[in-house]
């Protein structure tokens, strides 16, 4: 994506001068006439770089740069100053300008200078992203792209995904729990032309409407309690890149309502801001349940399914697809030694075989489960049929709760003394739990020993009889 700067100059010949000089560099340039026009520019979307004027009547560029820093001290200003007024010019990088740069002035020197401040910029935003990637669980590793497996059914999915990649149009990712929904949209996002701007992504049955919202939409400073500086959220982190709304069918119906408007609009508003922003993101949304039923159930709206079903993909389950298993297995197991600093274990025909017979009702993500603990657990080079058997069909194969104590206070006897019912505790607990973790669904659900969509369902039947808090 090419660096967007933003020109400020009440002199319609600088104004194109400058613009002339950054757009031959392979700038995006857009001018603004004057303090209050740039800031209804910077409203709209946001700049890598902002060149202004000292001077200029109305709002004169120190006012324009300190407006800038209270509402976003990361974009770099550069304030252009006739001789004379230079003193004044480096006051003004006291107060937080970038730089400055005096009349007249070369294009060489202008370039140079603009350059340094998007390099600045680009690092800060590098920054934010990896932030949000951590936050969200989710990796850079270029090893999380691959698409492992050569039976007709993985091949006619590659085929697929190679002409969905080509696209900048919206994909609805479905398929079982563990089928690799997030896999595809990664490499989807790597093979398209996109795949040099930010991948983000956001479990949407993790978080409770209000969190979801901030952490789609951003926030201004002041917008709630504890908002006490501006935060950008993941459509305006991820912009020019691609967008993976994971768990799609989780969020609440006024979420979907302001997702619809990105989809249809390409703008947002932040939470606690009326100014529409202008964004450039590729969606890709995934799930894991019938849409079809959850429409007609009024869970899901239908506009918003229409919305995103422009390019759907359904992802085979594993036990449809036996043939891979091979190859997915010895991959998990390379995957392991290297991460363990090991030689790869080999697994014997026999092994296979039993692994090739099993369902897999959890899919690829149980299949990497039973591979890495057998290569920990493997006494010699190979791993065995007697090794792997007992874990299939049976309850060592699924994931083990978190055995973390929670916490809470929510007492077993009424004050009067009766027995509660085992529901109401329940619930007293669940809310309990959330309140700890601030709403965080994702932490709440492995304290508590559950999955995230239980606790998800649970709380929607809770919040339609009315029993919880509907911000929950």
């Amino acid at each position: 994506m090419m660096p967007r700067v933003l020109v400020v100059d009440d002199k319609e010949l600088m104004r194109d001068s400058v613009g002339t000089m950054l757009s031959r560099k392979g700038h995006t340039v857009v001018a603004a006439n004057g303090g209050e026009a740039a800031l209804d520019r910077l409203s709209q979307r946001d700049f890598d770089v902002v060149i202004t004027d000292l001077q200029m009547p109305g709002m004169d560029g120190i006012t324009l740069m300190q407006t800038i820093r209270e509402r976003d001290d990361s974009i770099p200003v550069i304030l252009m100053t006739a001789f004379a007024t230079v003193e004044t010019a480096v006051g003004a990088m006291k107060k937080g300008a970038w730089d400055y740069i005096t009349k007249p002035f070369s294009g060489d020197d202008l370039l140079a200078t603009v350059d340094r401040a998007i390099e600045h910029s680009q690092v800060l935003r590098e920054n934010q992203v990896l932030k949000a990637q951590v936050s969200s669980g989710g990796s850079t590793a270029s090893s999380g792209h691959d698409m492992v497996g050569g039976s007709d059914v993985m091949n006619r999915m590659r085929g697929e995904l190679r002409q969905i990649a080509g696209s900048h149009s919206t994909v609805l990712i479905c398929g079982e729990s563990g089928t690799g929904k997030e896999v595809a949209a990664r490499w989807i996002h790597a093979n398209s032309p996109r795949a040099s701007a930010p991948f983000l992504a956001i479990n949407c049955a993790a978080l409770s409407t209000s969190l979801l919202e901030s952490e789609l939409f951003g926030h201004e400073k002041g917008a709630f309690t504890g908002a006490d500086r501006l935060r950008k959220g993941r459509f305006e982190l991820a912009d020019g890149g691609t967008l993976l709304l994971d768990e799609i069918s989780e969020i609440a119906p006024d979420t979907q309502a302001k997702l619809l408007r990105v989809l249809q609009e390409r703008s947002f508003e932040r939470v606690g801001s009326s100014e529409s922003r202008d964004v450039d993101v590729r969606i890709i949304a995934t799930s894991n349940r019938d849409l079809d039923k959850e429409i007609q159930e009024n869970n899901f709206r239908q506009d918003l399914f229409f919305r995103l079903n422009v390019l759907p993909l359904s992802l085979p389950a594993l036990r449809d697809h036996v043939d891979d298993i091979p190859d997915l297995a010895d991959h998990f197991l390379r995957q392991t030694a290297v991460r363990e600093g090991r030689e790869p274990k080999r697994i014997t025909t026999q092994a296979l075989a039993c692994l090739q017979g099993y369902q897999w009702p959890g899919n690829v993500r149980e299949l990497e489960n039973i591979c890495e603990r057998a290569a920990v657990l493997a006494d010699g080079e190979m791993i065995t049929e007697s090794l792997i058997a007992p874990w299939l069909n049976s309850a060592g194969s699924l994931a083990t709760p978190s055995t973390e104590p929670v916490a809470v206070e929510a007492p077993l006897v009424e004050t009067a003394g009766e027995c509660r019912r085992l529901e109401e505790v329940e619930r007293d607990v669940i809310v309990a739990t959330l309140r700890r973790f601030n709403g965080h669904r994702q932490r709440t659900a492995a304290a508590l020993g559950i999955g995230v969509r239980t606790l998800g369902l649970k709380l929607k039947k809770w919040k339609e009889a009315q029993l919880v808090s509907a911000s929950l």
